[in-house]
């Protein structure tokens, strides 16, 4: 059976969220939790002459409100004032959607009054169609935003306006009508026109009221027959199944819309004016897929515990059966071993005899040049480190040097006082040998 794009999307509807319109003196919150079986506001307030009062006054009224509720953890979509926002929309249908980034850079200029350092600006393409939303704000009304709710303590998702929420809200738990439509809706004084046509899919403004040929206008821009009546913006977005007693979907109809796109942003226009370094994400769906990805470990787990030992049982069984075949073998390689590294050991040692042997004789050897005649030696003793002579020379000094000055020997010295027997000198000399036998 195939499934239509809405119904897919129906079924992905699922979250919490709050919105925030802000208007020219009050502002006015909802939170809304959605099902794919509807909507039902769980909240909402107005916050009023915010822009008069301390940010953290009304930055604690907001969230004792959201304490109420137990929504606390939610961070909240802000509708900014319509007469703030530059709203244009480009026919951009044969760039691709890695290019489209570049190409509206290229036209940004032409879009606003402001300097070219001035402007924020954020964009997004209306579904598969060639057609591309931008939303424009001078930088320094954006910052000046940014600061009063970080200053009031409230957290928040993304900046966007009322269209773009209507857009996403019309079309979150199902669709729109058919042929185009002209949606009104009123706010402290202004009249704010939403519409789409099969000629333009999207359409906004703002008129001071009075406004009587405001709808009428905007049929005319959305090529839309004459007798085609206006629908207040509650009719269109999807009914609450419940709400709070006194609760006026009319009134409260755009911070609706924004609540219902905070719920599911995913499904909303990512259309977002707040830098990303300001945009704070605390919705539980958030933790779904980790939810998800923990049950399914433990489904691995609990399945992985519930094998029945028999086959591991069966498995040593095996292990014990092959270790028995091959233990007399390794034993015996085992032994061999000993028995290699033992021969090894006695070579080593007797060529390290051998080694020494040949050294002293040459020791021996280089002592016989060394000494000149008619100098004799009657005792001598080598060791591994040194060697100890004694005899008689006519002038016994000299042999120090001339003992250090040969490649085996250094640190020559007498060990006791030379004396006289006759013309000669008696001397016993200790010197150390460079080269050690091993």
């Amino acid at each position: 059976m195939k499934l239509d794009l809405p119904d897919f999307r129906r079924w992905l509807a699922i979250g919490t969220g709050a919105g925030i319109q802000m208007g020219e003196l009050d502002l006015s919150v909802a939170v809304v939790r959605v099902r794919p079986t509807g909507a039902q506001v769980l909240g909402a307030t107005t916050i009023p002459r915010f822009r008069e009062r301390r940010a953290d006054d009304w930055g604690a009224e907001y969230a004792e409100f959201l304490k109420n509720l137990g929504a606390s953890y939610l961070s909240a979509t802000v509708l900014l004032p319509r007469r703030d926002l530059i709203v244009r929309q480009l026919a951009l249908g044969g760039v691709a959607n890695r290019d489209l980034g570049a190409a509206i850079q290229f036209q940004l200029d032409a879009l606003h009054p402001y300097g070219e350092d001035e402007a924020a600006y954020s964009w997004c393409r209306l579904g598969r169609s060639g057609a591309v939303l931008i939303a424009i704000l001078r930088r320094e009304i954006l910052e000046r935003y940014t600061a009063l709710f970080s200053e009031a303590g409230v957290k928040v998702a993304g900046f966007t306006f009322s269209a773009a929420a209507v857009h996403s809200g019309v079309r979150l738990l199902g669709t729109p009508p058919r042929g185009g439509f002209v949606a009104l809706t009123e706010c402290e004084g202004a009249l704010e026109i939403y519409g789409e046509s099969e000629a333009k899919p999207f359409f906004s403004a703002a008129f001071e009221l009075p406004g009587h040929d405001a709808p009428a206008l905007a049929a005319a821009e959305l090529r839309l027959p004459a007798e085609a009546q206006p629908s207040p913006v509650s009719a269109l977005l999807p009914a609450p199944q419940a709400a709070p007693a006194g609760y006026d979907s009319s009134r409260g109809a755009l911070a609706y819309a924004a609540a219902l796109a905070s719920a599911c942003p995913r499904l909303a226009l990512p259309l977002n004016l707040l830098p990303p370094e300001h945009r704070v994400s605390a919705s539980r769906a958030m933790l779904v897929p980790t939810a998800v990805l923990a049950f399914l470990l433990l489904a691995v787990l609990v399945a992985l515990a519930s094998i029945t030992p028999v086959e591991d049982r069966k498995y040593l069984a095996a292990l014990e059966r092959e270790i028995s075949r091959f233990e007399p073998q390794a034993r015996k390689e085992a032994t061999l071993k000993s028995s290699i590294d033992q021969t090894r050991a006695r070579a080593k040692l007797l060529d390290g005899f051998r080694r020494r042997s040949k050294a002293d004789l040459d020791v021996l050897s280089d002592l016989t040049k060394l000494l000149p005649p008619p100098a004799w030696v009657n005792s001598l003793e080598i060791s591994r480190n040194s060697v100890v002579l004694s005899g008689q020379a006519e002038q016994a000094a000299p042999l120090l040097k001339l003992l250090d000055g040969a490649p085996q020997f250094q640190g020559s010295e007498f060990t006791v006082p030379l004396a006289h027997a006759g013309k000669y000198e008696v001397f016993r000399i200790r010197t150390q040998r460079k080269e050690v036998a091993k």
